[in-house]
């Protein structure tokens, strides 16, 4: 007879659709086979020709949405290990670097073309059909669309697809309607007018609501509740407050990745100067009071920005380092299950270092004129792809995303989300081209387009 933890573990083995692979030596764990899945998928390629925050192309060597995944991975395996040696009581819940990295190499694999942009753009274009959203995408991708099996995307286990809901709730229950008039122009499209729920699609409820069947009925209630933000005060919708303990991880894994790696990136390029760090980082963090983080945040200006490469590396693996190694659990005893109780938190200094790191890179590389023109540019593509879909979709889809445009028409399903599921997967560059091919003037090679995507 297993013991509990052994049916537990079962449990969170479980895929979707029952598998009875019997490949010949295959000693693999269930993790190790959701690993092998996403880095062999079409999704995880695309990554590649993906923005994640300079355009791919206006310079040849910083990171796409690939090398961000494979960076927030490597992070994600290190804080795990950090927390297996502080906290070996807890070892078993943390005991497969696998499941790890399969949950951050496959966290971006929903984002859409032109990064941000590209998501309000999309978000507003279904806003009558469920929303769009970067995470909400990852998680039908998962769990529904690569073509890993005929309907249930890559069939994970329940487990990694615990890990990778950021937001564990339907966009029906956390949208609030702001009653905003719709724009009479593309042009016109704020982001700041139309922020995407952050949460799963109503289209996929069902298979949220079997990940989350093997929870407690109070666990499975408290988990999905949510409140307006604290953070941001303009954001209008509702958010979720808990995640799950290997979620934690990620999240934690992809912020220290967004701020200190694309940080880099903008030191690289002349985008922040040391006089800008010294304000904006330095002079922020005067109140803290870990010594260790004040000394280096104070010293490490000088390595950032000199023009020996080696310096500045060994600057960036001391910051992530530091962040790393000031991760620990927090306990929460209102839920029942481990993987729900325990979640990583960065100790408070920490927390407000990597706040403000985020912040420059907001300021300085985000919101660079010539980047929200891309981002723009982006949006008004994915706009008009979409619109010139929407008006004739058996006209004008490609074979395979007609044939399930017409099934989801057919059986009274949400087929304007087959839409957005097309022009999500898209790469930047084949976005381009395509609206190139829809709205140019020239009309060459217009045959070779659909072939490749």
């Amino acid at each position: 007879m297993p013991d509990q933890t052994e049916q537990q573990d079962n449990i969170w083995h479980q895929r979707l659709l029952g598998e009875d692979k019997q490949r010949r030596n295959d000693h693999r764990s269930p993790f190790q086979r959701d690993r092998a899945r996403i880095l062999h998928s079409a999704a995880f390629r695309r990554l590649q020709a993906k923005t994640q925050v300079l355009g791919v192309g206006m310079n040849d060597f910083y990171r796409t949405r690939l090398t961000h995944s494979l960076e927030v991975s490597q992070i994600g395996t290190g804080i795990t290990a950090q927390l297996r040696r502080k906290y070996p009581e807890l070892k078993y819940l943390l005991n497969s670097m696998s499941l790890i990295e399969s949950i951050c190499l496959a966290h971006d694999i929903g984002h859409p073309p032109f990064g941000h942009g590209g998501e309000v753009a999309l978000n507003y274009m279904m806003r009558h059909h469920g929303g769009f959203e970067g995470n909400g995408q990852t998680f039908r991708i998962l769990s529904r669309l690569e073509p890993y099996t005929p309907s249930w995307g890559m069939n994970l286990t329940r487990q990694t697809l615990l890990g990778i809901m950021k937001y564990p709730a339907v966009h029906s229950q956390l949208f609030i309607d702001q009653h905003k008039p719709a724009i009479t122009n593309h042009r016109q499209l704020k982001p700041a007018d139309w922020p995407p729920v952050k949460g799963l699609f109503d289209d996929d409820k069902s298979i949220c609501d079997w990940v989350l069947s093997a929870l407690s009925d109070s666990d499975k209630q408290q988990f999905i509740t949510s409140e307006q933000s604290t953070v941001n005060v303009n954001y209008p919708h509702l958010k979720t407050r808990y995640k799950s303990l290997d979620c934690s991880i990620m999240e934690l894994a992809d912020d220290i990745a967004y701020a200190v790696h694309d940080l880099e990136d903008a030191i690289v390029m002349g985008i922040v100067n040391q006089r800008q760090w010294q304000h904006d980082v330095v002079d922020q963090l005067q109140h803290i009071d870990d010594e260790w983080l004040k000394a280096e945040i104070s010293r490490i200006g000088e390595k950032l920005f000199s023009h020996e490469h080696h310096l500045r590396k060994d600057a960036i693996g001391t910051l992530v380092n530091g962040f790393v190694t000031a991760i620990g659990i927090e306990t929460n005893h209102q839920f029942e299950a481990d993987l729900l109780k325990y979640n990583a938190q960065l100790q408070p200094d920490f927390a407000s270092t990597l706040q403000v790191l985020k912040q420059l890179v907001f300021k300085y590389v985000i919101r660079k004129p010539e980047i929200q023109m891309l981002e723009y540019k982006g949006q008004q593509i994915i706009m008009e792809l979409f619109e010139a879909f929407a008006s004739d979709p058996a006209r004008l889809l490609p074979v395979n995303t007609r044939e399930r445009w017409i099934e989801a028409n057919h059986n009274g399903n949400n087929a304007m989300r087959v839409i957005a599921d097309y022009i999500s997967g898209m790469t930047d560059e084949f976005a381009g081209r395509l609206h190139q091919q829809l709205f140019g003037s020239k009309t060459a090679g217009i045959l070779e387009i659909n072939n490749e995507h």
